[in-house]
């Protein structure tokens, strides 16, 4: 039988040793196709017979030499994803046959310019809202991006391997959310900061099914010893879900601050977590057209009007019994901070906003302020 927190320790040893997968599969013959954001359709990727690789976004150790070309008032994650390709220091980055990124924010979208001096960088354009001539766009952009693939990998993509990459995808965020739904229970299961790891982990599993299978196993055990009466997480903690910008390890110093001030994290809605997984992809319909109508249909802030994040943020405080919110902002992140406001408005429960960058030094004052948060929930 598979111990908890055995199974945590080795997903936690596992996430270090992706540069080593990654180079592994290179000398063996594999392509890798760099990603920064949810809106990638991995599938497409997958069908070309290539890993899509998560690059390196979320920490402040290259920013200074980013600075050297981006300006110093803008998002750290933009400034990081320059920063780590520039001094070569994302092995993902470094691996890669191909960058694919979308036009999701300004910022993003003319750092792109330059990273393409660096390696191949191919953008899609991606439309900022949704209807059924915006679905269509974004299914032609999905095509070209195959055109573009098998043309930079000299490979065919089937119609066969996209379905069978679309069904598996589909099982990939079955588990993941099968996984979130643990911390529905009162009190929770699991910490929000294991939760983030084990999404770490997903993110850096590259498809491997064998990971897949290690979290339906932890799944299974959080479930089966919490009810035997197990439990790892106070009844007293204050349960709280954090949304906003995407998160990474330089921003898991607010997760700190939230855990080690009394309160628990039952739910990320960030990209990085529930936001791309809670719908699946249809497996009915012809497969450009499934995968535009799937990502297009992601709540990110770069989308006018974006009712749907509302909307979720909304029922994720219901069925998760949140007591409050914690909107996380990173700085110079103007989408995101416009609706602030409006997050403040529906989520019904008490909400703080943390703007915050990727460095350490706001630390004491984010156990400060998340303290006051959550005694304020009584």
């Amino acid at each position: 039988m598979h111990d908890i927190d055995t199974i945590l320790e080795t997903m936690r040893e596992a996430i270090p040793a992706g540069p080593v997968r990654i180079k592994e599969a290179v000398e063996a013959g594999r392509k890798v196709v760099g990603c920064y954001c949810a809106y990638t359709p991995y599938e497409v990727i997958r069908a070309a017979g290539a890993i899509p690789a998560v690059l390196c976004a979320t920490s402040e150790k290259p920013i200074a030499a980013a600075e050297e070309h981006l300006p110093r008032n803008l998002c750290p994650l933009i400034k990081a994803s320059y920063g780590f390709a520039l001094t070569d220091t994302c092995p993902y980055f470094h691996f890669c046959d191909l960058v694919v990124g979308e036009t999701t924010c300004d910022g993003k979208k003319k750092m792109y310019e330059l990273l393409n001096r660096l390696k191949p960088t191919y953008v899609m354009q991606l439309p900022q809202t949704v209807s059924e001539d915006a679905v269509e766009q974004w299914r032609v952009e999905i095509e070209r991006l195959a055109r573009r693939l098998e043309e930079a990998l000299g490979v065919t993509i089937t119609e066969e391997a996209l379905r069978r990459e679309i069904a598996w995808r589909n099982e990939e965020r079955r588990t993941m959310t099968e996984f979130y739904a643990l911390s529905r229970r009162n009190p929770a299961p699991i910490s929000g900061r294991d939760v983030h790891m084990v999404n770490e982990f997903f993110r850096l599993s590259f498809g491997d099914p064998e990971a897949l299978e290690l979290i339906r196993t932890l799944t299974l055990r959080l479930r089966e010893n919490y009810d035997a009466g197990e439990r790892r997480v106070s009844p007293d903690a204050r349960r709280i879900i954090v949304t906003g910008c995407p998160t990474g390890k330089s921003v898991e110093k607010v997760f700190d601050a939230i855990e080690e001030n009394g309160g628990v994290i039952v739910a990320f809605e960030n990209c990085g977590g529930i936001k791309p997984s809670y719908e699946l992809t249809d497996e009915s319909l012809p497969p450009y057209e499934a995968l535009a109508r799937k990502y297009l249909g992601i709540p990110c802030s770069c989308m006018t009007p974006n009712d749907k994040r509302l909307d979720l943020l909304e029922g994720l405080v219901g069925d998760y019994a949140a007591e409050g919110v914690v909107d996380l902002i990173l700085q110079a992140c103007h989408t995101y901070n416009v609706e602030t406001f409006q997050v403040h408005e529906r989520v019904g429960v008490p909400c703080i906003t943390v703007e915050t960058d990727y460095y350490q030094g706001d630390v004491e004052q984010l156990a400060t302020r998340m303290g006051a948060f959550v005694e304020m929930m009584g």
